[in-house]
C-alpha cells in the first residue's frame, strides 16, 4: 500500500511538472484597450512551448459574441502552417498576423482602420496537443468628437440670463465639456455656471463686462476639438421709443389711405358728374324759331290787334305797310345780290288785296340775324 501511494505521488508531481513546462502564453497586455476610429491596433499574444508539445500549431483569434445564444465569429486563423487573414468578411483586408511565421511564438495580430463596430472582446487560442492555452482582451473603438458648433440662447442683452452652448454631432461618452475665456482677463463671470455634461454656460443677469472672446473644448478618452464665440452683451432697446414710432408710422400709413381715398371719391363724382352734363337735355331752354315761324307769328298777333283799330289809323297803317320788304327779300342773305325792282303788277298787289278785302299788317322790321328792332 506504501509502494502504490508513493508512485502515485510521483506520478502526480510528473503531470505537475508537464504541465508546468508546457504550452504556455506569456504576454499580459493592458485590458481594457480604448482606441480611436481610424486607427490601428496590435492585440498581442505571445507564447511559448515545451517538448511535450509535439503536435500541429493552430491559432484562432474570434470575436466573442456578447449573446451566450450567439456564435463567435472567427477573425482570423493559423493552421496546417498557413495563414488565412481574410476569414471574416467585415475586418477583410484590416487584420493580419504580427509575424510571417507564427510559429516562432508570436501570435499577436493587427487591425487597421478602426471602426465602431470593432469595439468587444477578442481571444487569442493556441493549440499545440497536448498543450492548449487561451487569452482575452476587451477593445474599445471610441470615436473622437467632432468639432463642435458654439452658440448663444436668446437675446445677448443687458440684464437677462444668457446661456452659452456647446454641441457637437459625434464622439464616443462619455464627452466631457469645457468653457474659458480668452479675453479680459480669462475669468468667467462670477455669475456663470457651468454644466461640463451639457455642455452649457448660464450666464445669469448678463452685464457688460461678460462680452467677450470664450472657448469650448469637448473631449473623450481617445480625443478632443474646440470652437469659439465671440459675445456681444447690449443695452436694452428703448422700448418706449420703439413704441412711440410704430404708433406715429401707423398714424401716418392711415392718413396717406385717407387721402388716397378722398382723391379717388373726387376724381370719381368729377366724371361721374361730366358724364351727366354731357347727357343731360336742358327743358328750360326752348329750341331757336326760324326767321319765317317769327315772322308769321308776330303778323298773327297783329291781325288780331288790328281788328280794333279805326278807319284813319288804317290808312295810315296801309301806306307803311307798303314799305315793308315781303318774305323773300327778308329771308335773303345780304351777300346776294339785289333783286331786280318789282313791276307794276306787284307794286299793286297791295291796293288790289285792299279791295277784294284783306287787312293790311304792319311788320316790325328786323336786322340781319332776324331779332326785332
Amino acid at each position: 500500500m506504501e509502494l502504490s501511494a508513493a508512485r502515485l505521488s510521483f506520478i502526480l508531481l510528473d503531470l505537475l511538472a508537464g504541465l508546468a513546462w508546457g504550452l504556455e502564453i506569456t504576454s499580459s497586455g493592458q485590458s481594457p484597450i480604448e482606441k480611436a476610429s481610424g486607427q490601428s491596433v496590435k492585440l498581442d499574444c505571445q507564447f511559448t512551448l515545451a517538448p511535450e508539445d509535439s503536435g500541429p500549431l493552430d491559432i484562432e483569434w474570434s470575436l466573442l459574441a456578447s449573446d451566450n445564444q450567439k456564435e463567435d465569429k472567427v477573425v482570423i486563423l493559423y493552421s496546417g502552417d498557413r495563414a488565412y487573414e481574410d476569414y471574416y468578411a467585415p475586418m477583410k483586408g484590416r487584420v493580419h498576423f504580427n509575424s510571417p511565421d507564427p510559429k516562432t511564438g508570436d501570435a499577436s495580430i493587427n487591425l487597421t482602420g478602426l471602426k465602431s463596430s470593432d469595439s468587444g472582446t477578442f481571444q487569442c487560442k493556441v493549440k499545440k496537443a497536448p498543450g492548449i492555452r487561451s487569452k482575452k482582451m476587451l477593445l474599445i473603438v471610441m470615436v473622437r468628437p467632432n468639432k463642435p458648433r458654439c452658440y448663444a440662447e436668446g437675446a445677448t442683452e443687458e440684464g437677462k440670463d444668457i446661456v452659452l452652448k456647446c454641441l457637437t454631432s459625434e464622439g464616443s461618452k462619455p464627452l466631457q465639456y469645457s468653457w474659458e475665456k480668452t479675453s479680459d482677463g480669462k475669468l468667467l463671470p462670477a455669475s456663470a455656471v457651468m454644466d461640463p455634461v451639457a455642455g452649457t454656460i448660464n450666464v445669469r443677469n448678463a452685464s457688460a463686462s461678460a462680452s467677450g472672446t470664450y472657448r469650448c473644448v469637448a473631449s473623450n478618452r481617445v480625443g478632443s476639438e474646440e470652437c469659439m464665440l465671440q459675445l456681444n452683451v447690449t443695452p436694452p432697446p428703448n422700448t418706449a421709443g420703439i413704441v412711440a414710432g410704430a404708433i406715429i408710422a401707423v398714424l401716418l400709413i392711415l392718413i396717406i389711405i385717407a387721402i388716397i381715398l378722398i382723391c379717388f371719391c373726387r376724381a370719381r363724382n368729377r366724371k361721374k358728374y361730366e358724364k351727366e352734363i354731357q347727357n343731360d337735355i336742358r327743358e328750360d331752354v326752348p329750341p331757336p324759331k326760324s326767321r319765317v315761324s317769327t315772322a308769321h307769328s308776330f303778323v298773327s298777333s297783329q291781325r288780331s290787334s288790328l281788328g280794333s283799330m279805326s278807319p284813319s289809323n288804317l290808312h295810315a297803317m296801309k301806306t307803311q305797310y307798303d314799305k315793308i320788304p315781303s318774305s323773300e327779300e327778308y329771308e335773303r342773305p345780304p351777300s346776294h345780290a339785289p333783286l331786280p325792282p318789282p313791276s307794276s303788277a306787284a307794286r299793286m298787289a297791295g291796293p288790289n288785296l285792299n279791295r277784294m278785302g284783306a287787312i293790311p299788317v304792319m311788320i316790325p322790321a328786323q336786322n340781319r340775324d332776324g331779332s326785332i328792332v
